[in-house]
């Protein structure tokens, strides 16, 4: 088991195997078998031994951001001569990206690209890059880690989010109660923290419910480790972009606004 606890520690350790004993840092990359064949899990997870005070719980900073990079990276060089490549699951419990003066100033949306950049690099080369949204998928911390896989599987579960920033930060930027953010969320999807309404976006793969996000039972860990396989079978016989998230009947007709503004750029790019 892993030396710090968190959604994204309890659920690497139930789909991949064991740590290597010096494992430690805040970015964790474990090996595991999806279908039988060979995948690698990466989660992001508390470090309270940090030097940046605001990048010792689960979030994406400095660190966090390069060290994201160089492992996906990594496989994606070990890889370079196999005619086909591992899958790559992004273990998604990420509070917020970690903001602070020393970050600003040393290049933290430069460390957030770099690992962006090398999840889309592992997809474009021919990695079936899979998300699992086991927490919270907050801001630009998603964005990082998890946001540019070919396939978004989530629980939906208590505690499971995606959203630009916390519940309280945007009822207080927006000026509302908790209460009518919530009320104006069932409305405008967008503004929903529920994964129901997210899924309705046409963004996810598969919504797994019933399932217990803090302490999963061996039939919960089954019937993940099967959605990811089957994703992952997805991702392979589908197109190496993302374009398969406008495609579903959801986004259809969620998004028909953006697929509208979509042709008309293509139409006139084309011109």
């Amino acid at each position: 088991m892993t030396d710090v606890y968190s959604r994204g520690a309890r659920w690497l350790d139930a789909l991949a195997e064991s740590a290597a004993p010096d494992q430690s840092g805040p970015v964790r990359v474990r090996e595991g078998r999806l279908d039988d064949a060979r995948a690698t899990f990466i989660a992001v997870v508390p470090d309270p031994q940090n030097r940046f005070p605001r990048a010792t719980d689960n979030v994406v900073g400095l660190e966090q951001g390069w060290l994201l990079a160089r492992a996906v990276r990594a496989l994606i060089h070990a890889d370079r001569d196999a005619p086909v490549k591992r899958p790559i699951v992004a273990v998604v419990d990420v509070k917020s990206q970690a903001y602070g003066r020393r970050e600003e100033l040393l290049g933290i949306h430069l460390a957030c690209a770099a690992a962006a950049d090398a999840y889309a690099s592992a997809r474009l080369a021919g990695h079936p890059v899979i998300a699992l949204i086991v927490g919270p998928a907050m801001s630009g911390a998603y964005l990082a880690h998890g946001y540019q896989a070919n396939r978004i599987v989530a629980l939906d579960a208590p505690g499971t989010a995606v959203h630009a920033m916390g519940k309280e930060a945007a009822a207080r930027v927006t000026r509302r109660s908790v209460e009518s953010l919530d009320a104006l969320g069932d409305t405008v999807l967008p503004m929903s923290y529920k994964m129901s309404a997210y899924a309705r976006l046409g963004l996810l793969h598969e919504l797994l419910e019933g399932i217990d996000a803090d302490a999963p039972s061996s039939a919960d860990i089954a019937r993940v480790q099967a959605s990811l396989a089957a994703a992952v079978r997805d991702a392979r016989d589908g197109p190496r972009d993302l374009s398969n998230r406008l495609a579903s009947a959801d986004a259809q007709r969620t998004r028909a606004a953006s697929i509208e503004v979509r042709r008309r750029m293509r139409e006139q790019w084309h011109a």
